[in-house]
């Protein structure tokens, strides 16, 4: 993990957590840090469970998601109802040291919010549940994360595929295990669309979207060298190594995404 702890109200609302929020290409995206924001949802999410509250929706941002933002209404409408809105991208965070107003702290990359935190949740007792991927990519993250963090309790598990008239089940299944955070990884739009319309009944302390996730735990999908990601080259890194299901977003949604930061900055 790295960076400092910035302290930001949950209540993006409040004057307070107006300044701690960076608006970045027409979404407001909060300044917290990897470290930060790791330490609040390991801090909050056990107690929102505790206390019966609805669950805290944290969405992250990225250069597709931006484009995705002006171009699908009904992702807009969904992405709107976010509770925090993380920079999974480095794009998002070099924005927001160019627009001139409050600056994000550093990238809080989904697989690093996830890969880092669990320490903490081992030793916090914080019970995951991973929603999302094929049920063997699932299976094998789940093992994974287990063998190599001593004391990690998942709450539960399920893969990422399933028919309309099968979503009750799936939420009965994340009910009765009561996790204090749920990671959704079934890819932008749907992952958002899902957790919108079941937040009020879904039983959970945080509903965290985290895309591919789970393949990047697993090793199906590798990530880009340390250098790539801190250059904001992690997207051609993904493209070059998946190009057939990559190549068309990034070669699309990148130059949108700029134009769309470049246009609010400029009014």
């Amino acid at each position: 993990m790295h960076g400092t702890t910035i302290q930001l109200p949950l209540d993006g609302g409040t004057s307070e957590g107006k300044r701690e929020t960076a608006h970045v290409g027409g979404v407001p995206v909060s300044t917290l840090s990897l470290r930060a924001l790791i330490e609040r949802m390991l801090r909050d999410a056990p107690l929102r469970l505790a206390a019966g509250e609805p669950p805290l929706l944290v969405f992250d941002c990225n250069g597709h998601g931006l484009s995705l933002n002006a171009t699908d209404k009904a992702f807009a409408r969904d992405l709107a109802r976010a509770d925090l809105i993380h920079a999974d991208g480095q794009v998002i965070v070099k924005a927001s040291h160019w627009l001139g107003g409050p600056a994000i702290a550093d990238r809080s990359s989904t697989t690093d919010m996830f890969i880092d935190s669990l320490p903490g949740a081992a030793a916090g007792k914080v019970r995951y549940y991973l929603l999302g991927g094929t049920e063997q990519v699932n299976k094998d993250c789940a093992d994974k994360i287990r063998a190599d963090t001593p004391g990690l309790e998942l709450a539960g598990r399920r893969n990422g595929f399933w028919k309309a008239e099968e979503e009750d089940a799936v939420i009965d299944a994340i009910n009765a295990a009561a996790p204090d955070v749920l990671w959704v990884g079934t890819g932008k739009p749907r992952e958002q669309a899902f957790c919108v319309r079941n937040r009020d009944r879904i039983k959970a302390g945080w509903i965290v979207t985290c895309g591919g996730l789970f393949n990047y735990i697993t090793g199906d999908y590798p990530r880009a060298p340390q250098w790539m990601q801190d250059a904001g080259l992690e997207w051609l890194h993904r493209m070059a190594t998946n190009p057939r299901h990559l190549a068309w977003r990034y070669l699309t949604t990148n130059p949108h995404a700029l134009y769309l930061i470049w246009k609010h900055r400029n009014g």
